[in-house]
């Protein structure tokens, strides 16, 4: 029985996920950080099947956890192999039939799922420049990966990918045409594995086909983005050139008036360095209230704080603001899909996001909303004209999925 290994590599850690290719189950799930440093851990999850105590299927997972001296991402992969063999499950009774691997930024060369080769691996350096803290560290992990495993193919699936449908009007920016091609300046838009997964779900649970269905996905984490979809491709989304755009996140600004920057640079003496650390560090709702998790925004808020209320209530506002827009720019609107970790466990963000769309048909209804239950669930009232649903994402699957269909 074959497997799918899918890889999410950062500059001093990695994720990944052993899944079934025939039953798409997850039989592991790890991470190794601290890459580098004097101490690293390594924690494996092994899941496995079995019965509840009524006698129904059930999963249960055991965690096996270890510190130890990890230099580079290479003996990362030697400790993720050592936990396959040590504690489960077998990679010789689940062979890897192929590695998938997160890279986030694309840019305009690659718009599908890609098998890695060396030409490929240049290509993906070279895009550095627009994802200087994401695209090396992934690429560390392709290195390593390709050593670990050099007999299978090795398949980068790119979160900018899904938005290469966008029409020239949604990815360009209204600057110096040709200073804006010299330095491919565009939007280019991210989290696309995760709206691609939540929209195909979403149709799915309707029963409806993508071909004609207009949906907004939130896709609400630490960082957040939000797609227009129609027809299952992307038309519109909020980030752009790099994940600093639209939303505000844990601690990104979001939309920003760019001479902001400027006022900042000339007044408060901040170089180019002390800017991108602001946007990206100690912007969003860190900057506003000084925290970043949305449970302790929302803590803050019924407690009548009032960081924590001005936060919130900036946070809901963008959240509107682009609901509106993005219905305006499809036409209206059929389903509406929350999910990531705030977007599938913050009722009261849901809620207030879409608190003023009555008139377009949307509502949410209260008990539904306030249920916590795993899956796919709907949270606007029975028989209402636009579905609002809470949908799970799982994008290790959809790498999975994506890299079979290269692989065969």
């Amino acid at each position: 029985m074959g497997a799918v290994l899918v890889v999410n590599s950062g500059s001093s850690s990695f994720k990944y996920q052993l899944i079934d290719a025939d039953t798409e189950r997850r039989l592991a799930s790890g991470l190794v950080e601290r890459i580098g440093e004097d101490m690293g851990h390594a924690s494996h999850t092994v899941t496995g099947g079995g019965a509840d105590q009524a006698g129904a299927p059930a999963l249960h997972e055991a965690t096996y956890e270890r510190d130890l001296p990890i230099p580079d991402h290479t003996a990362g992969f030697r400790v993720m192999l050592e936990a396959f063999a040590q504690d489960g499950p077998s990679l010789e009774a689940h062979p890897p039939v192929a590695v998938g691997h997160r890279v986030v930024h694309g840019g305009a060369r690659f718009f599908e799922p890609t098998l890695i080769t060396a030409l490929v691996e240049i290509n993906i350096d070279e895009l550095s420049v627009l994802a200087p803290l994401h695209n090396p560290a992934n690429l560390q992990g392709i290195r390593a990966a390709r050593t670990a495993f050099p007999d299978i193919p090795h398949v980068a699936v790119f979160d900018t990918a899904f938005h290469q449908t966008l029409s020239p009007a949604a990815y360009t920016y209204a600057i110096d045409k040709d200073l804006a091609e010299a330095h491919r300046v565009r939007r280019y838009g991210f989290h696309g594995t995760s709206h691609k997964f939540v929209g195909e779900q979403a149709a799915a649970y309707l029963g409806r086909d993508l071909e004609g269905l207009r949906q907004i996905v939130f896709h609400l984490g630490n960082g957040a983005s939000v797609t227009a979809i129609k027809d299952g491709r992307s038309v519109e989304t909020s980030m752009g050139l790099t994940p600093l755009e639209g939303l505000v996140m844990g601690t990104r600004s979001g939309d920003l008036d760019p001479a902001v920057l400027l006022h900042l640079a000339r007044r408060a003496d901040l170089s180019i360095a002390d800017l991108d650390a602001l946007l990206n560090k100690r912007s969003g709702l860190q900057g506003l209230a000084g925290v970043s998790d949305m449970r302790d925004i929302v803590a803050g808020v019924e407690s009548g704080e009032d960081a924590a209320t001005l936060a919130f209530d900036v946070y809901i506002h963008r959240l509107r603001a682009y609901a509106g827009a993005y219905i305006a720019q499809l036409g209206g609107v059929d389903v509406i899909s929350f999910t990531a970790g705030v977007g599938e466990n913050a009722p009261r963000v849901r809620a207030e996001a879409l608190a003023t769309l009555g008139f377009a048909g949307i509502g949410v209804d209260p008990r539904r909303n306030a249920e916590r239950v795993r899956g796919i669930r709907p949270i606007s009232p029975e028989g209402a004209p636009v579905a609002v649903l809470v949908v799970p994402t799982d994008e290790e699957l959809e790498i999975a999925r994506q890299t079979l269909l290269v692989t065969g």
